[in-house]
């Protein structure tokens, strides 16, 4: 800049990035409403980072002061993997977002002695659940704070419904529900399905958002098990 610049120079300038080079500090998080939530995210794929994707992306919304549900469909059930997961622990702690699960019973497909019959009630638990959230969600204000502690059935700004898709892709309930469910959520609501090593092609039109989490090379073909703050 030489001495001929003006003010009015310096102000068409690019503005410098917000942290300036220097680490902003955390604010507290006090309840807020979101100004651009609304659309449909599906994450699905092979590879791991599904649910990590979707958790992170809750934590995030929390962050900024917006209500956050998880609502989990097939959880745990394995040997190597306790009850109590690392999230769960996570998110009692974190102001604005809360989860529940289907149960731990046993995972859909693994010769672990779990039963047909109570895979299929599990889930289809989980998706009258998620209609009940839903219908929830429509009754709220979502234009307004939601309180940070308040429970989900009074409204939440995103809901995370986690392997919702591995539950309709393995037939525990009917995909087409899936889509009704889809299409019956509010404009305001945030939508986030994940699960599934196959392609939800039945969602594909209603979803704005669409990941194929996919797996290059993963531990568990080299023998490993799931291990405590990684997978759980």
């Amino acid at each position: 800049m030489t001495n001929d610049d003006t003010d009015d120079d310096r102000e068409e300038q690019p503005p410098r990035p917000p942290g300036r080079g220097e680490t902003p500090e955390a604010r507290p998080v006090e309840p807020s409403a979101p100004p651009e939530f609304g659309l449909v995210q599906v994450w699905w794929g092979d590879g791991k980072g599904k649910t990590t994707a979707a958790l992170g992306m809750g934590f995030r919304a929390a962050g900024h002061g917006y209500r956050v549900h998880v609502l989990q469909f097939m959880k745990g059930g394995a040997s190597s993997v306790e009850d109590v997961r690392g999230e769960y622990n996570a998110i009692a702690a974190m102001p604005g977002i809360s989860y529940e699960n289907s149960g731990h019973y046993g995972w859909h497909g693994r010769l672990d002695g779990s039963d047909e019959d109570e895979h299929v009630a599990r889930a289809r638990g989980g998706l009258e659940r998620a209609r009940e959230l839903i219908g929830a969600v429509r009754e709220a204000d979502l234009g307004s704070p939601l309180p940070l502690d308040g429970p989900a059935d009074d409204g939440v700004h995103m809901l995370v419904l986690d392997e919702i898709l591995y539950a309709a892709n393995r037939e525990l309930v009917d995909p087409d529900a899936v889509v009704d469910l889809v299409e019956s959520k509010p404009d305001d609501l945030e939508l986030v399905l994940t699960g599934g090593h196959e392609a939800p092609e039945y969602v594909r039109d209603h979803a704005d958002l669409i990941t194929n989490v996919r797996k290059e090379k993963h531990p568990f073909g080299a023998g490993h098990r799931a291990r405590k703050g990684t997978e759980y």
